[in-house]
């Protein structure tokens, strides 16, 4: 299986990143052409820095103030909504490897003032899901970041425990008690400042789990690095 992906993204690499994944026309390494990244819907500049839902002036949301997460911020760029979402669904449910182009490099925008951590750690998925998915969307992304924030990646550091429910039906809270006790770390990360990627940020109840196993284990801070985040927290 691992062979034959190292197949599939060589031959992605010198056919698909030379034309737009939404239009087709001529693109950048990006995998995007000029225009289409344009009219993507990007985040405002003024949200909160916990969660990444816009706000007055950038200040905390009141949820961030009354329920302090376990992560020390997000970065993210883009509102999951279309064409964002086609893309996310293209790679993640349908298994379309070129997908992950272009959301590496929206995700790169948003990551413009970020400081490169010592680890960047990928969401894992579950033994179950990971066999029948193929591939761990996040990882996919992870792979393609360029620049300073190609960082040492730590497959295998943070393990997912079980398989817990799928989250998009569940309330807030229905979601932190699913994720409870779902991560596990398996590595050395004393002292490390550690990025963890995901795809889609709904409630934070995931990235706030894992962050909050991380620390536990000596991490010394914990941020999210997200390509899109759904237009409202789920309640």
């Amino acid at each position: 299986m691992a062979k034959r992906l190292d197949g599939i993204r060589e031959v992605l690499a010198r056919t698909v990143k030379s034309r737009c994944a939404l239009c087709g026309d001529a693109a950048s390494d990006s995998g995007l052409c000029t225009s289409c990244r344009e009219d993507l819907p990007w985040l405002p500049a003024a949200r909160c820095q916990s969660c990444a839902l816009p706000t007055p002036d950038g200040a905390l949301c009141g949820v961030c103030l009354r329920s302090p997460p376990s992560h020390d911020g997000v970065a993210c760029a883009v509102t999951y909504e279309f064409p964002v979402d086609a893309l996310v669904r293209a790679l993640k449910y349908h298994g379309r490897l070129a997908a992950a182009r272009p959301l590496a490099g929206i995700l790169a925008r948003a990551l413009t003032r970020e400081p490169p951590p010592d680890l960047l750690l990928p969401l894992p998925l579950s033994d179950a899901r990971l066999v029948e998915r193929g591939f761990n969307q996040t990882a996919e992304i992870a792979r393609l970041l360029s620049g300073p924030w190609r960082t040492a990646t730590g497959r295998g550091i943070l393990g997912r425990i079980g398989r817990a429910r799928p989250q998009a039906s569940l309330s807030l809270d229905a979601r932190r008690r699913n994720v409870k006790g779902t991560f596990e770390c398996l590595g050395q990360v004393g002292g490390l400042r550690i990025a963890i990627l995901d795809d889609v940020m709904t409630s934070g109840a995931t990235l706030d789990e894992a962050a909050r196993v991380l620390k536990r284990a000596g991490a010394v801070s914990v941020r999210g690095w997200v390509v899109a985040r759904t237009p409202r927290a789920g309640d």
